[in-house]
């Protein structure tokens, strides 16, 4: 297992992340602790799970499988989405993260959590009193970092602004959907991350099963999985190309004699910039089918087709700026002036 650092910090976490939106939905107790010990004796030592999985399900399973194993683990878990009917049950105000962070902490059955995030956009709260109360829960010792899931560049860009002219605890993190049929974090996100030094843990790398090998080219639904179910299946956001893409993954899985998902899942983490992949399982048999991808590099021809095949059109202004780099290296030198 590859332990790669997150972003500038100093805390370092497993390529793989075991998702445990499958807790409680799909994977018992007893299965769930199953997986987590899998996952553990892997090298696994990054968890992710949210305050809302399954009304909660998923953070108090996660607690019961890691109880007695907590410093062997970095926790992630998030806040934002509706917890109950009140005008203050969701969002990212002082007074619903304050709320929240308890409930959570109180599910897991710890004192702390590794990485809080904010799960998705709150246009009704200033940026400022979330900074400010997520400050707060890092000098009291309830969250080691802050970060945040789902956030446009420029959101992003003015938070950490925030952060650094407050003085305050910045995002240390970012968490995208990202894979070889969602890649539009790397028009803008991406170039962002990487010059300020976020760790990027992404969401969603199998297309939601899509790139398992479970389906065909122009198949989008497929019985007894989550596409039926119409759960965390991310197919509107998928590319034109999206069946090309599986189409070439197929045959590359094929040629090197491994399955299509770990291929997949590889060349995610292999992607420049990405720090850990998500990967949720709804029992020890698929997770141990998808730590097939720890441990090796995906190189030449097989890297080069997903590649080629699963790039986005370029946009402007990227599509007029990409070759300037190339013409003010060839301009005719001139004197100073």
């Amino acid at each position: 297992m590859e332990y790669r650092r997150m972003g500038r910090s100093g805390l370092k976490i497993s390529e793989f992340c075991l998702g445990t939106m499958t807790f409680g939905r799909g994977a018992d107790e007893v299965e769930a602790v199953r997986m987590v010990d899998l996952a553990l004796e892997a090298g696994v030592n990054f968890f992710d799970t949210a305050n809302t999985y399954n009304d909660g399900a998923s953070e108090v399973l996660l607690g019961k499988a890691l109880k007695n194993r907590r410093r062997s683990a970095v926790v992630a878990t998030k806040f934002f989405n509706p917890v109950g009917p009140g005008p203050n049950d969701s969002g990212m105000s002082r007074v619903h993260i304050m709320h929240a962070i308890e409930d959570s902490l109180r599910r897991l059955e710890m004192d702390y959590v590794d990485i809080y995030y904010i799960h998705h956009v709150d246009e009704q709260t200033p940026l400022e009193e979330m900074l400010r109360a997520l400050d707060d829960l890092v000098r009291q010792g309830k969250v080691r970092y802050i970060a945040c899931s789902n956030y446009q560049a420029w959101r992003l860009c003015e938070a950490l602004w925030i952060s650094e002219t407050g003085n305050l605890a910045r995002f240390e993190c970012y968490q995208p959907q990202y894979s070889l049929v969602v890649r539009d974090i790397e028009q803008e996100v991406m170039p962002l991350c990487r010059e300020k030094g976020l760790g990027v843990v992404v969401w969603s790398p199998l297309g939601g099963g899509f790139l398992t090998g479970k389906y065909r080219p122009g198949e989008r639904t497929l019985a007894g999985t989550r596409s039926e179910e119409a759960w965390a299946y991310p197919q509107r956001y998928f590319a034109a190309s999206a069946d090309e893409s599986l189409r070439a993954l197929l045959d590359v899985a094929r040629g090197m004699g491994r399955s299509p998902g770990a291929v997949a899942l590889r060349w995610v983490m292999d992607q420049p910039g990405i720090t850990s992949a998500i990967v949720g399982a709804r029992n020890a048999g698929q997770l141990r089918s998808n730590l097939d991808a720890v441990g090796w590099r995906l190189e030449g021809e097989a890297l080069e087709r997903l590649n080629t095949v699963s790039h986005l059109p370029d946009r402007y202004p990227e599509a007029m700026e990409k070759q300037m780099r190339e013409r003010r290296d060839g301009a005719v030198e001139t004197p100073s002036l």
